[in-house]
């Protein structure tokens, strides 16, 4: 194990403090985790599960052990789901169980480790870090009577099935709006779900996120809300002044693509800072962005602002200042990335962003800018290296599926199918599925939020 790595575990020390002034090996695990007052939320859920005396027995075993921090970063109605579902508890705390005492030094890269639940963990572990399932380990090898505890700051879920979905089953309207950006994944899943049976009338609207939300939250007057941005606090606020506290589906992972044409035989890569001139407005010509580059204005396309495609690249390119790019000389905004897509790939002059699923269609006439070197492809998106990768929401309520549900019965279609229509295939869109730990809360929430319908 590196040297970097035997000092991120060495943190165990830190929490050790909090432990009695027993020895943790003379300690089982229930006995050390009850000791330390950041597992307080580990004991209640592990007790009401009536797992305290398995896991103070004779052993030995691995448990992951998220923190009281941990649980709390889950949605309220997910932890007050699984409180009060024991077979739920059950499933989720034993999933965090291995048999045996797997210490860090153990561990590799890609290795899989079976689970008390009958489940199975995977570790990525790099000089820097220790995931499992994709939540960081923050100690490692607190050493007990009975096995080892290697404390984590996630809940790590087991696979997650929902409900058989019936299309047949439901009719009447479903209507969606909003961003540009998520519209081809929701038309997709209407298109399916359509021809799974469904009778009644879906209707999505590429609008931009912002309006898309406004008429979510302020008019009431959709059922789901797509949206390229996580809604802001205000927005929230105005969902609840007409009785609707939204629920946030993270369906898919963006690599928003800054593109020019293939005509373009100069531009290939970008800084940060190179693009921050080039859509903010002082650098209005090719040859002043690289002395190399033509003696030709650059000319420039952009997502509107009710897009956001726009919030999100004016917040991560350009410091939030958006007083430049709505200045910026002979800017096109369209709230339609069709057009967008048609007037970067008619000039060698032009330059454009929008999501990557408009630029793989139009690979043939469009090219991607990597971006300080990083190019926008899955892992380096999945990764979050590629700089202007962003998730992809849609928004919905409980009481919306409780009242209609034709849009329960299509967001668990939605959520059940999507990552299957993500990707670089020829008939897939061109964004990324979310990773598997995202995929199980989204299952979760859903049933935190239908449960007795």
């Amino acid at each position: 194990m590196s040297k970097v790595r035997t000092l991120l575990f060495s943190v165990v020390a830190v929490l050790a403090v909090a432990f009695t002034s027993v020895k943790a090996q003379e300690q089982n695990i229930v006995e050390i985790a009850v000791g330390n007052p950041d597992f307080s939320t580990l004991v209640e859920l592990v007790t009401a599960a009536g797992l305290a005396e398995t896991l103070s027995g004779e052993g030995p075993f691995t448990v992951f052990a998220p923190t009281n921090d941990a649980f709390a970063a889950l949605p309220a109605e997910v932890v007050a789901y699984v409180a009060g579902n024991p077979d739920v508890l059950t499933a989720i705390l034993t999933y965090h169980v291995v048999p045996g005492a797997v210490m860090s030094t153990d561990l590799s890269d890609g290795m899989t480790a079976a689970t008390v639940q009958g489940g199975e963990v995977e570790f990525a572990v790099g000089d820097m870090s220790v995931m499992v399932d994709g939540v960081n380990v923050v100690a490692a090898d607190i050493a007990a009577s009975n096995g080892v505890i290697h404390v984590i700051d996630g809940v790590i879920l087991p696979e997650i099935t929902l409900p058989a979905v019936d299309p047949l089953a439901v009719s009447d309207n479903i209507i969606a709006a909003g961003s540009s950006t998520v519209f081809p994944v929701t038309e997709r899943m209407a298109d399916l779900f359509n021809q799974e049976g469904f009778a009644g009338t879906i209707t999505v609207d590429s609008i931009g996120s912002g309006a898309g939300i406004e008429r979510f939250c302020v008019a009431g007057e959709t059922d789901i809300a797509n949206a390229s941005r996580p809604i802001r606090d205000s927005e929230v606020e105005s969902c609840r002044a007409i009785d609707r506290e939204p629920i946030e589906f993270l369906v898919g992972i963006d690599a928003l693509t800054v593109v020019v044409s293939r005509e373009n035989t100069f531009v290939e890569n970008l800084s940060l800072e190179q693009l921050a001139g080039i859509f903010g407005g002082t650098l209005t010509n090719w040859n002043q962005v690289d002395a190399s580059y033509p003696d030709a204005p650059i000319q420039l396309f952009s997502p509107g602002t009710d897009s956001g495609t726009f919030d999100f690249f004016v917040e991560t390119v350009l410091d939030e200042n958006s007083e430049g790019i709505l200045a910026a000389p002979g800017i096109q905004f369209s709230e339609d990335d069709n057009v967008l897509v048609q007037g970067v790939a008619g000039s060698q002059f032009a330059i454009g962003y929008f999501g990557s699923a408009y630029y793989f269609p139009n690979a043939d006439r469009l090219k991607a800018v990597s971006l300080d070197g990083v190019a926008p492809v899955q892992a380096n998106a999945e990764s979050g290296e590629y700089a202007l990768s962003r998730p992809l929401f849609i928004y919905t309520t409980a009481k919306i599926m409780a009242e209609k549900p034709q849009v329960a019965q299509f967001v668990n279609f939605y959520l059940t199918n999507v990552s299957s229509q993500l990707g670089n295939e020829s008939d897939q869109i061109g964004y990324f599925p979310v990773s598997k730990r995202v995929a199980r809360l989204n299952a979760a929430l859903f049933l935190a939020n239908t449960a007795g319908m």
